[in-house]
């Protein structure tokens, strides 16, 4: 074996015994007491009601994952803005293009009704019937 081998075998066993280690003492040292408080769930001072298995809408998960990719674009704005020396005018004008694209997906999604909340509200369109066919 090359000694970068060893040195990697070294440290997975430190690793492992540092782990192992902690474990043992926590278990050696921890308090064991069993009272009716202790397995009641306690979160920011208010006791809780209900159920923790909530329902949420679908728009919710939505929103959620365009929060994920718009805030992950910002990783590669920042690398870009750290390498501005570097790419040059082909670099700043490559980025002008992405940060096109991220407003142009925004305002696609914006306008599709992804970021409401609230109540949908009916379109006016051709096919919802008209004054005289509701009467």
């Amino acid at each position: 074996m090359t000694p970068e081998a060893w040195y990697i075998l070294l440290y997975s066993a430190g690793v492992l015994s540092v782990a192992v280690g902690m474990v043992v003492v926590s278990f050696v040292l921890g308090q064991r007491h069993r009272e009716r408080a202790t397995d009641e769930p306690y979160e920011s001072g208010i006791a809780t009601t209900g159920s923790a298995r909530l329902r949420f809408s679908a728009r919710f998960y939505l929103v959620a994952m365009l929060f994920v990719i718009f805030d992950l674009e910002a990783v590669f704005i920042f690398s870009w803005a750290v390498a501005l020396r570097e790419l040059g005018w082909a670099g700043y004008a490559a980025a002008l293009v992405f940060i096109g694209v991220l407003v142009a997906a925004l305002v696609y999604e914006w306008r599709m009704g992804a970021l409401d909340w609230g109540v949908a509200k009916r379109k006016n369109r051709s096919d919802a019937p008209s004054e005289e066919t509701r009467k």
